[in-house]
């Protein structure tokens, strides 16, 4: 009986959603680990993961510390995004107009380098929170917008005049039938934005920051502190990826119905 317990909690780890990349992650470890000592490869250009775990070891009071303003600009500026994206991906969609006359130049905009314009907010606004926040807003917004237009572009137009058929108000048919369609692709251009949140925050504060991980990864570049750097990186990734799986899991509560929250649609390799 014992025997057959440990092999069902066995079975239940290894087949775990997070079982598989955590393999994965310990061999890119272990591969860099051994790649590092083979061929000899100074510890200026590249750490060993060692070196990095002692710097998490020393440092990581002060990383821990440094990482709060960066996650407060990227949720905000992240916050920002979806507050202004929306509403203007609906406008977008809803009005031939305004795509006329406001995509091209959101477009536009998204081909300026933000590392280029970022000195600018500091110069407008400080060395504060708020240059942080507008650079992480910028490069969230695109995909939002986009994604948005995308989404409720794609309602069909049949739905629609079943609705105004039933005598639905335009605030119902947008609640019943616009906005549930378009969810999906919402929530597919909130996983890109989120990612994009931590660059633009780190990005505000490389060029003008006190604080945070973004003045963490300057600092330690500057004085060839490659292990914390290195560190700090791997915490970057860590606010990325965990603000990634917020997203992700307020998607499978609000739209379960979708196809691509639905087991039964993934093929067994």
């Amino acid at each position: 009986m014992a025997s057959q317990r440990q092999r069902t909690l066995v079975r239940a780890l290894v087949e775990a959603p997070w079982a598989k990349p955590l393999g994965l992650l310990v061999i890119m470890i272990v591969l860099w680990e051994l790649t590092v000592r083979i061929f000899r490869i100074p510890a200026y250009l590249i750490p060993t993961p060692y070196d990095v775990f002692l710097a998490f070891r020393s440092e990581g009071a002060m990383l821990l510390q440094e990482s709060v303003p960066t996650t407060i600009a990227t949720v905000s500026g992240f916050a920002l995004s979806v507050l202004i994206g929306i509403p203007l991906a609906m406008l977008i969609a809803g009005s031939r107009t305004v795509e006329a006359y406001v995509y091209p130049l959101l477009v536009f905009s998204q081909s300026i380098p933000k590392v280029a314009i970022a000195p600018l907010f500091v110069v407008w606004f400080g060395f504060g929170m708020v240059p942080k926040v507008i650079s992480a807003f910028l490069l969230a917004v695109f995909p939002v917008v986009v994604a948005g237009v995308q989404g409720f572009k794609s309602v069909e137009s049949d739905m629609r005049d079943l609705a105004r058929s039933m005598k639905a108000s335009p605030l119902q048919t947008f609640a019943m039938v616009s906005l549930p369609h378009a969810l999906p692709a919402i929530f597919a251009g909130l996983k890109v934005s989120v990612t994009l949140a931590v660059v633009g925050a780190v990005v505000g504060e490389f060029v003008g920051a006190n604080s945070g991980l973004g003045f963490v990864l300057q600092r330690s570049i500057g004085n060839f502190e490659l292990p914390t750097m290195f560190a700090a990186l791997i915490l970057l990734a860590l606010i990325g990826v965990i603000l990634f799986w917020i997203v992700d899991v307020v998607e499978r509560l609000t739209v379960p119905w979708h196809a691509s929250q639905r087991q039964d649609v993934y093929v067994t390799a």
